[in-house]
């Protein structure tokens, strides 16, 4: 069931707020995140439309919410390559890459480590905001990603439904994404990886 309400007590930085359905009744925690393909950022007084649903511990939470009067648009089929396929690419090209004695096994020991970690503190993050407690530092994901992190910065994003509204993040995100491959595929063609593939190797 869908109800109306307005958004009030927002707080665009934490990126969380509340909303009261018209008529009155109980209010919702709702999360950016909850927005189905927003065309702006909420802000206080926004009338909206959403289904209720509970968390773990009970209390009431918005979800699918959707600006009054926006479009529902159905998404076009493969027009966006989902990001764990993304991901899973990447860590086949690392593989491959290792397998063909081109990439020092510990490089790829390296994206794993830091793509659990990135997953980890994407997941801390998000629960952070649902829970109105101390955030993750955007430049402490952006730093983890750029190092080599950013494969489970993908899947956590698409998990936990998490940093994929807000643009600002994203443009940076990418940035990163970009500054990494073009890193690994100038230590590729350098030949710097090959070279350092016995010391790496080395008891």
């Amino acid at each position: 069931m869908r109800y109306a309400g307005r958004i009030h007590g927002w707080n665009d930085e934490r990126g969380f707020g509340f909303v009261t359905p018209n008529g009155g009744g109980d209010r919702a925690f709702v999360h950016v995140s909850a927005f189905v393909k927003p065309p702006r950022r909420p802000v206080d007084g926004d009338l909206v439309s959403y289904e209720v649903g509970t968390d773990a511990r009970g209390r009431l939470n918005a979800g699918k919410v959707r600006f009054a009067g926006q479009r529902v648009e159905r998404p076009a089929r493969g027009a966006r390559l989902p990001r764990p396929w993304i991901a899973a690419c990447a860590v086949v090209a690392l593989i491959a890459a290792m397998l063909l004695g081109r990439m020092p096994p510990a490089v790829v020991v390296v994206y794993a480590t830091l793509s659990l970690v990135s997953y980890l503190m994407y997941g801390h993050d998000k629960a952070a905001a649902g829970a109105g407690r101390r955030r993750t530092p955007e430049a402490s994901l952006h730093l983890v990603d750029l190092l080599g992190g950013w494969p489970g910065a993908l899947v956590a994003q698409h998990r936990f439904r998490h940093k994929t509204v807000k643009a600002s993040f994203q443009v940076v995100f990418w940035f990163t994404v970009i500054a990494n491959i073009g890193g690994v595929v100038w230590l590729l063609d350098s030949g710097l990886a090959g070279a350092l593939s016995p010391l790496l190797r080395a008891d």
